[in-house]
């Protein structure tokens, strides 16, 4: 991608997005762009926030703590850990990260509240649905959601904020619309079960289903390769 692509890929995937919104009838604020950028290099990264991207999608915790590393002198950039989060890797993501979208179990959950650092703002936290019941995908089933929900909301240095699911592929605007309507939905009885919550984030969409995402009330819309390019085939070990 050459310097003056990225700016004018960026634009184009915020100009998507507020055509969403506005098909949906919804305000232009009402939902953010998270720009993923899992195996682009930090030079990439910086010249997104230079162009005002503020929001960052990180798969592989490695790979961003280097980045974020050679980035520590960007301000308000705002880092998403959004890949599968094991065990090992809990208290890295703890102290570095400010938003977490792929908690699925309990134990998870629990080691990010003791890890967070007292002096940080708390983690705010996603709970990854799987949506399709899918095999091959990572998440919470849709009917143990309400009982995972309930105990990380009672966890302290973190802040359960709302879910996040990558439903299977579907053919069509109405089909993709099925599962992310089904998302919705839990969030609103996360809602009404947990008044006191601060619920209100439906991290879903990405190139393929933003339209889709944001007609069924995505707050957080996942972009990569709209704005980066296509992705590089090698990445950092973890």
């Amino acid at each position: 991608m050459t310097d003056n692509a990225l700016p004018t890929s960026l634009d184009q995937a915020r100009e998507r997005l507020n055509n969403a919104l506005k098909m949906a009838e919804r305000p232009l604020n009402s939902a953010t762009l998270l720009a993923v950028s899992k195996t682009k290099p930090a030079a990439m990264i910086r010249q997104a926030w230079q162009h005002g991207q503020r929001e960052f999608g990180e798969n592989y915790l490695q790979e961003a703590l280097e980045k974020q590393a050679e980035l520590a002198d960007l301000e308000a950039i705002v880092w998403h850990f959004i890949g599968p989060l094991q065990s090992n890797k809990t208290r890295a993501v703890a102290e570095n990260f400010a938003w977490v979208h792929s908690v699925d179990r309990l134990k998870i959950a629990k080691r990010l509240s003791e890890q967070r650092p007292k002096h940080l703002p708390p983690l705010n936290i996603c709970l990854q649905v799987n949506i399709s019941r899918e095999d091959s995908k990572s998440g919470v089933m849709p009917d143990e959601v309400m009982s995972l929900a309930n105990e990380v909301a009672t966890l302290p240095h973190i802040k359960l904020r709302g879910l996040m699911a990558i439903p299977a592929p579907a053919n069509s605007l109405e089909e993709q619309r099925v599962p992310l309507a089904a998302l919705r939905q839990l969030l609103k009885d996360l809602q009404a079960a947990l008044p006191n919550a601060p619920l209100d984030t439906l991290s879903m969409g990405m190139s393929d289903d933003l339209e889709a995402a944001v007609l069924e009330g995505a707050t957080l819309v996942r972009l990569g390769t709209a704005i980066f390019g296509a992705r590089s085939t090698q990445r950092i070990a973890q």
